[in-house]
């Protein structure tokens, strides 16, 4: 007897819902293969977003603090000035100018040096 060969021609029922299968199969795994490289691409597209705008934020504070700083150094450069031009009077007048002194040197916008140079200017 011989043996049964293989079937030659169209496949049967089960050799095409086979094949059927494995297509879908593929399809599938294709498909969520792209939709997770999509969802990636978007999710590291809005990190990159988020950062740049963190970086334009820091930017804008930075320079907020650079112009207060240079506004307080301004005020300070301008405060002995101010100080020297007030008029040297009685005792009473003298200890008001002395207090304002150490208030605006408590309030930093005298330092140390400033501060000696105006007391020394009050004094004589």
């Amino acid at each position: 007897m011989r043996g049964r060969v293989g079937r030659v021609g169209r496949p049967g029922l089960i050799g095409t819902m086979a094949r059927t299968a494995v297509i879908a199969g593929t399809a599938n795994a294709v498909t969520g293969a792209q939709n997770r490289r999509q969802a990636g691409r978007q999710q590291e597209q809005y990190a990159a977003q988020q950062y740049e705008a963190e970086q334009q934020q820091a930017q804008m504070q930075a320079a907020a603090q650079q112009a207060a700083a240079q506004q307080a150094a301004l005020q300070a450069q301008a405060a002995p000035q101010q100080v020297a031009a007030t008029p040297v009077g009685g005792g009473d007048d003298l200890m008001a100018q002395l207090e304002k002194l150490g208030q605006m040197k408590q309030a930093g916008i005298l330092d140390d040096a400033e501060f000696a140079a105006a007391k020394a200017k009050l004094l004589g």
